[in-house]
């Protein structure tokens, strides 16, 4: 009774079957939501957008040849893309190897290795951990999963967050950039080497006996658990590509607008305070957030400032910079990253500035 009832409310014989049929084609089928028969000029406006676009860029581009020709070719312009070009082009060979060994590490090695490796007591555990870095090369992007993965598998805390300081300041990969960035100055190999290290042992030992375990929570499983070994290379590979090449790119960039576009009275005053100078390398490093296979290269470009400023730029940047604070709060937790990331932070410039007196 209730479908006799509705039954008169819809169209009439005079729209009947046929007005029937014609609704939905009109508003309902393939046809029309492809644009094929309801809307051809937008169908067509589709089709013609990115042409068009590309001829509006074609034609400003000409229009404008002049002006552009007078900018590419103006000494400030020449000099940017000139250091820019160079930092990349020495860099990416590194950064490619480097991510690539990283993913091999972080997929082809069992994380209960390390657990075997070191020893049981803690406090020997650290300096142990931070020595792994010399013969386990990755980025600092990979060194965060990884401690994870050991803090996970049962390792004391502070010997994980030992090597995740040290890992990608002074393995191969790292020390290699740095002696090919500075061909003059093998000692800043050294010093960043002895730096770094002792940087990583003593928050490692620090944490042992001031950490908290409620200030760290415990690391989720990585992102890439459950797929295959080749899967999980290749994506690990395809992520820290992108990832670190955008820092790259835009470190590049920073030190190229640096040492092109900033006054060189500027620079000179601050590389001319010895304090300052340290204090705003450490904090451009911060900033950058750039790799660590590619950093020596722009600190290389930094002419103006001493090799000790420099030496805090290259000590800093691998263990906490933007991208890092970032990762550590995602992997252990807001409580670990607002204590651990200042106190390294401090820590770092301080021994940077030790080492750099003595061995620079």
């Amino acid at each position: 009774m209730a479908i006799t009832k509705e039954a008169p409310d819809r169209p009439g014989p005079g729209s009947g079957a046929e007005g029937g049929s014609h609704a939905p084609h009109a508003h309902g089928s393939p046809d029309a939501d492809t644009g094929a028969g309801a809307s051809p000029q937008d169908s067509r406006g589709r089709h013609l957008n990115s042409p068009l676009l590309l001829t509006m860029l074609l034609v400003l581009a000409v229009a404008a040849q002049g002006p552009l020709r007078r900018v590419l070719g103006a000494p400030v312009t020449q000099s940017w893309m000139t250091v820019f070009v160079a930092v990349v082009v020495q860099a990416l060979p590194f950064l490619v190897l480097g991510v690539v060994l990283s993913a091999v590490i972080a997929v082809y090695v069992p994380p209960s290795f390390f657990a075997r490796a070191l020893p049981k007591r803690p406090a020997l555990a650290v300096p142990a951990a931070g020595m792994a870095g010399v013969v386990l090369p990755g980025c600092e992007c990979a060194s965060v999963p990884v401690a994870g993965a050991l803090v996970r598998r049962g390792v004391t805390p502070a010997a994980a967050l030992a090597f995740l300081l040290s890992a990608p300041a002074i393995n191969p990969i790292v020390l290699t950039a740095t002696a090919v960035a500075f061909p003059g100055n093998p000692e800043m190999v050294l010093a960043r080497f002895v730096a770094s290290l002792l940087v990583a042992c003593a928050m490692g030992w620090l944490w042992q006996r001031l950490g908290r375990g409620e200030w760290m929570r415990p690391p989720e499983r990585p992102s890439y658990e459950g797929l295959g070994k080749g899967a999980a290379f290749w994506g690990s590979v395809r992520h820290d590509v992108m990832h670190a090449g955008g820092f790259l790119v835009v470190g590049a960039m920073a030190a190229a607008t640096l040492k092109a576009v900033v006054p060189a009275s500027w620079l000179n005053a601050a590389a001319d305070n010895p304090l300052i100078a340290i204090l705003a390398l450490a904090v451009l490093a911060v900033l950058l957030s750039i790799c660590s296979e590619a950093d020596a290269f722009v600190a290389a470009s930094l002419t103006q400032f001493s090799l000790t400023s420099r030496l805090a730029f290259l000590v800093v940047g691998p263990m906490i910079d933007l991208k890092l604070f970032a990762m550590q709060t995602a992997t252990f937790g807001r409580a670990f990253a607002l204590r651990f990331a200042p106190a390294t932070f401090a820590l770092a410039i301080l021994v940077s500035a030790l080492v750099g007196t003595v061995l620079l």
